[in-house]
C-alpha cells in the first residue's frame, strides 16, 4: 500500500467511520463498568472525551498530517493505549475487559495484520500499566447483568461494521485490479486487444481447434495492414494517422461478429481471429471490411482515401503450434502488399471456391 497522499487519506476516512461507532459503543460499555466504582469527575470527563471527541480530533489530526498513513497508525496505537487504560479503570471486570481487548485486537489485525496486532498489544499493556498506577487494583468485580447487556451492542454491531468496511475495501481493490488488468491487455489508442493479449487468445483458439476432428476444426486468422501508412503520417501528420487507426479499430468492432477476436498487433497492423468460420466466409467478411474502409472520409482531407492489405490463413491441423498459423497469415499479408495492395490474399492450395485471391 502506498503510505502517503491519497491512500493515507482513504485509510483515515475508513477509520473515522469505524472509530466513531466503536468508541461510542465502547463509551456505553466502560460507563456501565465504572459506574459502580464511583469514579472521580475527571474520569467521566476523560471518558466522554475519548468516546465522543477523540474520533473527530484524530481524523483532523491525520487529515492535516504530512503523512496521513503514519498519523493513523499513531492514532490506532493511542486507541490501544486508552483501551488498556480503561481496562484498568474497570478493575479488570471479566466480560467488559475481554470484549474491549478482543474488539481492539480485531480492529488492529484487520488494519495491519500480525505486526500491527503485536504493536497494538504492546500499547494495550502500556495502557494497563498506566491505568493500574492511577486505579490500583483492590478486587476484581463480577460482571453484572447490566454490564453484560452493555457489552452486547459492541459485540454485535462493531464486527458487522468492520466486516462491511473490509468488504467494501476488498470489492474496490478487486474492481481496480480488474481495471488494471484490462488496461494492461488493451491498446490505448483503439481500445482493441494489444499485441500480447491477442497472441494469448490466438493460442487459446489454436488449442480449441486441435480438440475438434480435422474436418470440423474451422477457423481463420487475418492480418490487416494499412496501405502506405507512413506516407499518411508524413503528408497529413501523426494526428491524422491516429484518426485512421481509430477509424479502423471502430470499423472492426462494428462489422465483425461478437465471437471474433480483434487486436492491434503493432503500428499499423491489426489482427483478427475468426472462430468457426470457413475460409470462404472469412474471405467474404474481410473483403467486405476492406471495401467499407476504402469508402471512409476524413475531416483532415476529404481527398484522403485509405486502403487495406489483408492476409488470411485458415486453421490447418498440420500446424505444429499457433506461431506456424500466424506465420502463414503473415506471409499471405506480405503477398497482398507485394502484389499491389488493397486486396485479400489467402491460401491458394485450397479448393478454388475457398481460395480466391481478391
Amino acid at each position: 500500500m502506498q503510505k502517503t497522499g491519497k491512500k493515507g487519506l482513504s485509510l483515515a476516512r475508513r477509520l473515522y467511520t469505524s472509530r466513531i461507532l466503536g468508541l461510542a459503543l465502547g463509551l456505553l460499555l466502560v460507563s456501565a463498568a465504572v459506574y459502580p466504582l464511583d469514579p472521580a469527575p475527571w474520569v467521566w470527563g476523560l471518558l466522554l472525551f475519548n468516546g465522543l471527541l477523540w474520533p473527530h480530533l484524530s481524523y483532523q489530526w491525520a487529515r492535516r498530517s504530512a503523512v496521513p498513513y503514519h498519523a493513523e497508525h499513531r492514532n490506532l496505537l493511542i486507541d490501544a493505549l486508552l483501551g488498556g487504560f480503561w481496562v484498568a479503570a474497570m478493575q479488570f471486570n471479566p466480560l467488559p475487559t475481554a470484549v474491549t481487548l478482543a474488539m481492539m485486537s480485531m480492529n488492529n489485525v484487520a488494519i495491519g495484520g500480525l505486526r500491527f496486532l503485536l504493536a497494538g498489544a504492546l500499547a494495550q499493556v502500556a495502557g494497563i500499566a498506566l491505568g493500574s498506577v492511577v486505579f490500583p487494583l483492590t478486587s476484581v468485580p463480577m460482571t453484572s447483568p447490566t454490564q453484560l447487556y452493555a457489552c452486547l451492542p459492541l459485540l454485535c454491531l462493531y464486527p458487522l461494521a468492520l466486516g462491511w468496511i473490509c468488504f467494501r475495501q476488498a470489492y474496490t481493490l478487486g474492481r481496480q485490479k480488474r481495471e488494471l488488468l484490462a488496461l494492461s491487455r488493451t491498446d490505448s489508442l483503439t481500445g482493441l486487444l494489444n499485441h500480447g493479449a491477442w497472441k494469448d487468445r490466438l493460442n487459446e483458439e489454436f488449442q480449441r481447434c486441435l480438440r475438434h476432428p480435422p474436418d470440423e476444426a474451422l477457423g481463420a486468422i487475418a492480418l490487416i495492414d494499412i496501405d502506405h501508412f507512413k506516407a499518411i503520417n508524413d503528408t497529413y501528420g501523426h494526428g491524422a494517422g491516429d484518426v485512421v487507426l481509430r477509424q479502423l479499430g471502430k470499423l472492426l468492432r462494428q462489422n465483425l461478429r461478437a465471437a471474433d477476436i480483434v487486436g492491434r498487433y503493432g503500428g499499423d497492423e491489426f489482427c483478427v481471429i475468426l472462430p468457426d468460420l470457413t475460409l470462404h466466409k472469412a474471405v467474404q467478411a474481410m473483403d467486405g471490411l476492406r471495401e467499407r474502409f476504402a469508402t471512409l472520409a476524413y475531416e483532415q482531407d476529404p481527398a484522403l482515401k485509405v486502403s487495406l492489405s489483408i492476409g488470411l490463413a485458415a486453421f490447418n491441423p498440420a500446424y505444429g503450434d499457433a506461431t506456424a498459423w500466424f506465420n502463414d497469415a503473415d506471409q499471405l499479408l506480405y503477398e497482398a502488399k507485394s502484389s499491389g495492395r488493397n486486396r485479400v490474399v489467402c491460401q491458394r492450395h485450397l479448393p478454388k471456391l475457398e481460395a480466391s485471391t481478391v
